[in-house]
């Protein structure tokens, strides 16, 4: 029977060819449409300050008729917002919340609400189920709206073609800047802080009045952000001018706070807006497990009056100087980072505040175009009709007789409009008029509303051909909603000199130790007041201690692997012990790679900054390299490519001045060398240069620190290196 071909072999395409796909060009089939669907319909907000979810969410509100009337159950506004939002109640649900007077979110709710939400600075406070809850649309929604029944904004179909929807809200005030709002989207994200409407809306009258305004006078009526959680912000101009221009940096948020004598606590009653009150108790808790001693018991006593953390203190501390050891070791002082990404014609763009509010008033102006265009066909369209009727009054008899004599209903309006020359519209309307309507009064009211229309449309249409006037209408809206919503602002601002210092430890007690380093990993820390001078040191099996030496409790250690990485340690992270005890396996306790081993170990002082780790190879080679090598961003933990692996490193030590080394090799030779002989290299895998000379697969088997005790005079192991060193049956 004939072997079956392939469809490839039938085509003549080889096998290879065909599976060929560039990744490339998956990147642009598969990968591009998810990445701009994810940016532009999700995550990133639009210049009227709402999402997608959020816009979707509203505008059904406000089809629901939610603007005026009672509240209605939230489960039956998730449901009919899944005509608009292809997505899954919970999301909806969700979303909901964050908008909600009572999540506490923003400065300024756009759902007025009944029921439990949870609260925004609260990861255990949860809000109840959607059945439960009650929601309408806040008064201030009025804004939001304001004119999106006029055409001031676009629709569009909904993802099933049944209904329509807007594609931006014709927000008649810089929601995107009063609103806060974060989003992360694929290789970009978003997170735009809230500032104080009254600011924003002086800000943007500035503008428009005065379009090349500089970022420094527009930061002088924009302060700064203003968060619904209150808090202080500490104020730095630079900072925020550069924010500002940019739209990106960075500034600190803090805990408002008052002492409660009579109780002896520290009561927290607003937080920085980026952060809980969880987060916050249990960065507490883990002081007070690290040794702080000051405070006795912290509590979340946040009832119906509002967000209130309770710090109980022991007797004699000072509360200011506790709280600012707080600011600095917990998240009672936060930074937020901005990141002002906004979507401007289904583009991402980073703008800075004048750049936003540049957008918005490009937005607004043909927002408040359109809907006078609006304004204006109504007004012609009535007109038109009011003519007709004008032109019918002049014979009001006639009309009357056109009517009488026609005989069947549907030549009526044909013979009005043959009888007076007028078009269908203007018929059908005459026609419409009860006989009662055709008096004196009915007909001279009539005739004096197309005067007063005629005056209107005349104003319309100035406006839609001039730019200006537009502005002054916008400028008319924002200074009747600074009158009618602007509030004082929460967060207050707290100027560089009115940050009061105190001397502030990092949470951990200081006291002196010595500290034993031990051949097989093992480190081991003994206060000296508790040290015996007939203490019996207690080792592995094997084991042997390379090096002791006196530290205090606060300082770092840097302990060096045969990987050629170093962790970054201190010795507070390891527990006092006694004599008898073996002490802790570093490689265990700091979570070394697997089949990673401990070479050595390094103190360093608290906020020791200059100095030279010095290290001595099996080869005989040695090298310095400077302790500022091995700083790193973020005091990252573990640190690659510390140290040369070409040999075995036998020795390390920390210069803070010269002083000498002894080197001893397997063939019985020693030299002792100076570390202000060693070779200086800022490159940390430096392998260094020649110390000691060495026969042929002979090494230098130990190195240590020269002491007059263990070595007596050391001047004749001294040698110009590189030097094969002293014969010790010799010396």
């Amino acid at each position: 029977m004939p072997k079956k071909k392939l469809p490839l072999e039938e085509a003549n395409i080889p096998e290879a060819e065909a599976r060929t796909q560039y990744i490339t060009d998956t990147v642009i089939t598969n990968y591009m449409p998810y990445v701009m669907s994810v940016i532009v319909s999700r995550a990133i907000p639009e210049i009227d300050g709402f999402k997608p979810s959020h816009r979707k969410l509203l505008y059904t509100m406000y089809e629901m008729g939610l603007l005026t009337g009672n509240k209605t159950k939230s489960a039956n506004v998730v449901g009919s917002t899944m005509k608009l939002n292809p997505h899954g109640d919970s999301a909806i649900y969700e979303t909901m919340v964050r908008l909600t007077r009572a999540h506490e979110a923003l400065l300024h709710p756009f759902i007025d609400s009944k029921g439990s939400f949870g609260k925004h600075y609260s990861s255990d406070m949860a809000f109840a189920a959607s059945r439960y809850t009650e929601v309408k649309l806040d008064p201030f929604c009025n804004e939001i709206f304001r004119g999106i029944d006029k055409d001031a904004v676009d629709f569009v179909p909904n993802y099933d073609n049944t209904r329509e929807e807007p594609t931006l809200l014709p927000t008649s005030f810089p929601n995107i800047l009063v609103s806060a709002n974060m989003g992360i989207a694929v290789g970009i994200a978003s997170k735009i802080c809230s500032f104080n409407l009254s600011e924003v809306c002086d800000g943007a009258i500035m503008l428009l009045k005065r379009p090349f305004l500089d970022e420094e006078k527009l930061l002088d009526v924009i302060k700064a952000p203003d968060f619904p959680g209150g808090g202080y912000i500490i104020y730095d101009r630079e900072k925020f001018s550069e924010i500002y221009k940019t739209g990106k940096g960075s500034f600190k948020l803090r805990a408002k706070y008052s002492y409660d004598k009579e109780e002896n606590c520290i009561e927290v009653t607003e937080i920085p807006y980026s952060t809980s009150i969880e987060i916050i108790i249990k960065n507490i808790f883990d002081l007070c497990k690290n040794g702080m001693k000051e405070i006795t018991d912290c509590r979340d006593e946040t009832d119906i009056s509002g967000l209130k953390i309770t710090i109980d203190l022991k007797k004699g501390v000072d509360p200011d100087a506790l709280m600012t050891k707080l600011f600095k070791l917990t998240k009672l002082e936060d930074s937020f980072e901005c990141n002002f990404n906004v979507l401007i014609n289904g583009a991402p763009k980073q703008l800075g505040v004048k750049g936003i509010l540049e957008e918005w008033i490009k937005f607004r102006v043909e927002c408040v175009r359109r809907e006078t265009k609006f304004e204006l066909g109504k007004i012609n369209e009535k007109l038109h009709l009011l003519r007709g009727l004008a032109a019918i009054l002049l014979n009001i008899d006639l009309a009357i007789k056109i009517v009488r004599d026609t005989k069947l209903d549907k030549n009526v309006v044909p013979n009005l409009m043959n009888g007076f020359g007028i078009d269908e519209s203007q018929a059908n309307y005459v026609a419409d008029i009860k006989l009662r309507a055709l008096n004196n009064e009915y007909i001279a009211k009539r005739i004096d509303e197309i005067s007063e229309l005629e005056s209107e449309a005349a104003v319309l249409l100035e406006r839609v051909d001039s730019e200006e006037k537009i502005k002054e209408v916008i400028i008319s809206q924002l200074t009747e909603i600074k009158k009618k919503y602007g509030k004082k602002r929460k967060t207050e601002l707290l100027m560089p000199h009115e940050v009061v210092s105190h001397e502030v430890e990092d949470g951990v007690e200081k006291y002196s130790a010595r500290v034993y380093f031990t051949d097989k990993g093992y480190f081991k820390k003994i206060k000296l007041s508790s040290l015996r001078m007939n203490d019996t040191q207690s080792l592995r099996d094997g084991d042997f201690i390379k090096r002791e030496e006196e530290t205090d409790n606060t300082d770092k250690i840097l302990f060096f692997t045969d990987k050629g990485q170093v962790y970054n340690s201190k010795v507070s992270d390891f527990e006092p012990c006694k004599a008898s005890v073996v002490g802790d396996y570093v490689p265990t306790k700091l979570s070394f790679d697997e089949n990673e081993h401990m070479i050595g170990g390094v103190l360093i002082k608290e906020n020791e900054e200059k100095g030279n780790l010095v290290f001595v190879f099996k080869n005989g080679k040695g090298v310095k390299i400077p302790l500022e090598s091995y700083k790193t961003k973020g005091n990252r933990k573990k640190l690659t490519g510390a140290i040369s692996i070409d040999s075995p490193c036998i020795y390390i030590g920390f210069e803070r001045t010269p002083y000498d080394i002894v080197i001893y090799s397997e063939n019985g030779r020693a030299l002792a060398v100076n570390t202000s002989d060693f070779p200086v290299k800022t490159t940390r895998t430096a392998s260094g240069s020649t110390l000691m000379t060495l026969k042929a697969k002979t090494f230098v088997k130990k190195a240590e620190d020269a002491s007059e005790e263990k070595h007596g005079n050391i001047k004749k192991l001294k040698k110009s290196i590189p030097s094969p060193g002293v014969l010790l049956k010799d010396s």
